[in-house]
């Protein structure tokens, strides 16, 4: 019998944390004065007594190794409840929002989506502005604990080919799990802290500071104003393209950077060379159109072609210019970017790099056993040979995802969206960009006009696509029921 006391103790653990998480907005709020932190009380009560007692409720088997099953459902539970606590702030709060915007928004946040239903933000509380900013740092950190642990575990995606780095856990998932959070948490303050601090130095207020810094190193992209990255000047630019690089790279690197390895594995991995070169190219191209078909030349284009590739090429979603303006082969462009991301154990979003990386492999040994039907060729993959579970699981992803994309534009189109809208939103949501095209929910825009149809819509593709399509997938079949 399917036993989900030991997933609802780490789900109520969780949840009764986030409530904690609401006790600092609420402090800034008593600070600001509007009046706007009895909302943080009201849900900081729900959210803390709720998962309190759900976790009590359940600890006589909280100790207990978790089964393939139970890793499954934990993963894709914990993305379900936390946004629907972190919501009620938006529902209690100044916006005094319906359930659907309130969810879309908590949703966006915790898988560091960045897409907002939100307007006028720089007249909301300080204390709001702070928890969005919290939610996609929260979720950041949480993203990369999954891609580390669980991932790799339930070999989704491919993700088992760094289960000899990210650590064998299988039987231990709960300790392993604490560990590897202890471990990635110095990484992921400090590139937090100093964030911030290069922020300041920027020209940024503390506050503007803090709240960038944390959806910056998150890879999220909610920003203080309806003009997102535009109302800051260069500096700050290009502090944010620093920084959304680094998060995107894999944090376990910097793990064993910190733990007193050499710096070698980061500039050996033949991921983040790839990733990195990707990003150079895309820029130049880029740079090279921009200047050619609007005659915009020095350094200002070339730091808004910089900053917004790589703001959609990590999943952040930060705009410092409405870059669907630039023309018709610019917009494609950021579309086709937008599916590429960053590098798997990071909190960037997408496809990632490394399945590219397989993908191509695995191509180009089917060509070479065309051409030589008697030699033996074996894809590889970091100077590793590839086996054939790794090689099938990044198949499948891409078929899954090739097709829930297509499934889900077609889904939006018919609730009334046009296709550029359905097209681009739905990658926007299952690839946890942010940002989608055109004037509704381009950069200049947001996703608070759209029908509540479409909104649930986008809310299951921002969690499908966050834990990877077949984590998510797999609780729906008969078989997982019956193992």
């Amino acid at each position: 019998m399917f036993d989900l006391r030991p997933v609802a103790y780490v789900i109520g653990l969780l949840v009764a944390a986030l409530g904690l998480t609401m006790l600092l907005p609420l402090l800034v709020d008593l600070a600001e004065g509007r009046g706007h932190w009895p909302a943080f009380a009201e849900s900081a009560i729900i959210t803390i007594l709720a998962g309190g007692f759900m976790s009590l409720a359940s600890a006589n088997a909280g100790r207990s190794g978790l089964s393939i099953q139970q890793t499954f459902f934990l993963t894709t539970g914990v993305w379900l409840a936390l946004p629907i606590f972190g919501s009620l702030p938006f529902v209690f709060g100044e916006t005094e929002a319906r359930f659907v915007d309130a969810f879309f928004e908590a949703m966006s946040g915790l898988t560091t989506t960045g897409s907002t239903v939100l307007a006028d933000l720089e007249d909301l509380p300080k204390g709001l502005l702070l928890w969005r900013g919290l939610l996609q740092w929260l979720g950041g950190i949480g993203i990369i604990v999954v891609a580390m642990v669980f991932l790799p575990e339930l070999r989704v995606g491919g993700m088992q080919i760094f289960r000899s780095e990210g650590f064998d856990t299988f039987g231990k998932i709960l300790p392993r799990a604490t560990e590897i959070s202890a471990n990635i948490s110095t990484i992921y303050v400090s590139l937090t802290l100093l964030c911030t601090v290069a922020y300041i130095v920027s020209g940024m207020t503390a506050f503007d500071a803090s709240v960038h810094a944390m959806t910056t190193v998150a890879t999220g992209g909610f920003a203080n104003y309806d003009a997102s990255f535009a109302v800051f000047g260069a500096p700050a630019e290009y502090v944010a393209v620093v920084f959304m690089l680094l998060a995107a790279l894999p944090f376990v690197r910097f793990v064993q950077l910190v733990n007193g390895r050499s710096v070698q594995p980061l500039y050996r991995d033949s991921q983040i060379r790839m990733f990195l070169l990707t990003a150079l190219v895309i820029v130049v191209v880029m740079t090279a159109w921009r200047v050619s078909v609007t005659n915009t030349t020095g350094e200002p284009a070339v730091r808004k072609v910089l900053f917004n590739v790589v703001s959609i090429l990590t999943g952040t979603g930060y705009a410092s210019e409405d870059y669907g303006q630039w023309g018709p082969f610019a917009v494609a462009m950021f579309f086709f970017v937008g599916l590429i991301g960053g590098c798997a154990g990071s909190t960037s979003c997408s496809i990632k790099i490394f399945r590219y990386q397989l993908l191509f492999a695995s191509l180009r040994v089917a060509l070479q056993r065309i051409s030589s039907p008697n030699g033996v060729f074996t894809p590889r993959y970091d100077g590793r040979s590839v086996g054939p579970d790794v090689l099938s699981s990044v198949m499948s992803f891409f078929v899954y995802f090739v097709v829930t994309l297509g499934l889900l534009s077609v889904a939006l189109g018919m609730t009334g969206l046009d296709f550029t809208t359905s097209l681009s939103g739905a990658a926007a949501a299952l690839a946890n960009i942010g940002p989608g095209l055109g004037d509704e929910i381009g950069p200049s825009g947001n996703f608070g006009g759209l029908n509540d149809t479409a909104k649930w819509l986008l809310i299951a593709a921002m969690l499908i696509g966050r834990l990877e399509l077949l984590a998510v997938y797999a609780i729906f079949t008969i078989r997982f029921w019956r193992a």
